[in-house]
């Protein structure tokens, strides 16, 4: 679900360059990379070396419209847009990674299915098959239904987009748009923290939206409606991976898109916070003492361990509607480093699609979704590790179009698989115990 554009910052000689000229000096201003500068992309990953470990975020767009169907469909080892998903991991080949928009079940059966019928068989001559011996899904927020009018529209919304609209997070039925962890290395199931009940307003300085015909502040929910509400619109995560003798935390969330609202900006406000959750949760002290967990543990994360934040984080650095700032939270964090993730492919889509993109401020390079011609390209999807990780290589799997797969595994709109790409950080981890 993409967001929405905002008026961006237009290039000073617009008026004086045509369009293919405009392309080239947005590029160039911005320091981004033109297709030939960046070089050729890998399209299958070769072995990495002892010690490296590959973090991929993927919103995969595996969601359905009714409960069940993502289930049914993947029974089926035969199904186009599976396929495609299944053979853009099998190139990549990542150690751990993280779906988003995977439908959720209580029983794992789409998470089975999706690797036996699909990642456990190659997809394409060129590549082989790859397993994930540790699988999980989480359940999520969309389509739990509040039992409130949250969109105050008159009515409690009983089904399709009226439902999803009052829902806890927005979705036909629970579990629509959840995600899933896929990988090679130990997932420490007791020692997983999720945080899908813990309440917006709990967090200390919470935007919370306000009622425009009023002069009061975050006055939009009731306080009946602010004792059930909860900040995540799918889930917040701590998935420790055990890998060798090393600890990585996978922070996984999806937020929800800063779109879809009124002038109260409930959704551009609920990103924003779903994104500082994470700048909190990894800060010491007080600063993550108000955390809660879903059971009843306390606090943030353990000073010094390693983690990488992943997900599709619904925030441009400076394009589209997010609060101007939120990804910054994370981006900008001290205990954050950003491996600035790019690719030739997204330039080139920057220079041909043209529009809206030229008057985007992020450089193009680091794009990693293809949206809609009124909301232009944007940088949505992260791998962030955390400082002091060695990180050793990364980028955003989006080839160019004279790679002879891109039409049948990338494409334009409508798109075989998914309008993101798949980014991806490599680190290698030094000799010692666990963290």
């Amino acid at each position: 679900m993409p967001p929405r554009t905002c008026t961006a910052r237009p290039h000073p000689r617009r008026l004086l360059l045509s369009a293919v000229a405009l392309a080239a000096a947005l590029v160039a201003a911005s320091g981004a990379l033109s297709p030939a500068e960046a070089g050729p992309q890998r399209d299958v990953r070769p072995a990495g070396p002892q010690g490296e470990v590959r973090i991929a975020t993927f919103n995969a767009s595996l969601y359905r419209s009714e409960a069940g169907a993502l289930v049914d469909e993947l029974s089926d080892p035969g199904s186009a847009h599976p396929q495609v998903i299944a053979e853009t991991i099998q190139r990549q080949r990542p150690d751990i990674l993280l779906l988003n928009e995977f439908d959720h079940d209580a029983e794992g059966a789409a998470a089975d299915l999706f690797h036996d019928n699909y990642l456990a068989i190659a997809q394409h001559a060129e590549v082989e098959a790859i397993t994930y011996p540790y699988r999980a899904q989480f359940a999520s927020n969309t389509g739990v239904p509040s039992g409130f009018d949250l969109n105050r529209d008159g009515v409690i919304g009983e089904s399709g987009d009226a439902y999803g609209q009052d829902a806890f997070g927005y979705g036909w039925f629970p579990g629509q748009y959840a995600f899933a962890v896929f990988s090679t290395h130990p997932i420490v199931e007791d020692d997983v923290r999720t945080f899908q009940e813990f309440l917006w307003k709990d967090m200390p300085g919470a935007l919370l939206p306000s009622d425009p015909a009023t002069d009061e502040d975050g006055d939009w929910y009731s306080e009946e409606i602010l004792d059930v509400f909860r900040l995540s619109s799918k889930n917040h995560v701590d998935v420790p991976v055990q890998v060798g003798r090393d600890m990585i935390h996978l922070l996984a969330s999806h937020p929800t898109p800063p779109a879809f609202d009124g002038p109260e900006r409930r959704n551009v406000l609920r990103n924003h916070d779903e994104i500082r959750f994470w700048a909190d949760y990894i800060s010491p002290g007080q600063r993550s003492a108000y955390i809660y967990d879903d059971e009843g543990a306390t606090g943030g994360l353990r000073p010094g361990a390693r983690f990488v934040i992943l997900g599709d984080l619904n925030a441009d650095p400076c394009d589209g509607d997010s609060v101007p700032g939120a990804i910054q939270q994370v981006l900008d964090h001290p205990l954050v480093q950003d491996p600035l993730q790019a690719s030739a492919g997204a330039v080139e889509q920057t220079e041909s699609q043209g529009g809206i993109n030229l008057e985007h401020c992020n450089p193009p390079q680091h794009d990693t979704a293809d949206f809609s011609p009124r909301v232009g390209n944007l940088r949505v999807d992260y791998a962030l590790p955390r400082t002091g990780m060695q990180v050793t290589g990364g980028e955003v799997f989006w080839p160019t179009t004279d790679w002879e797969h891109f039409d049948r595994l990338i494409g334009t709109f409508p798109f075989p698989g998914t309008d993101h790409r798949m980014v991806h950080v490599d680190v290698r981890l030094p000799v010692g115990g666990p963290r």
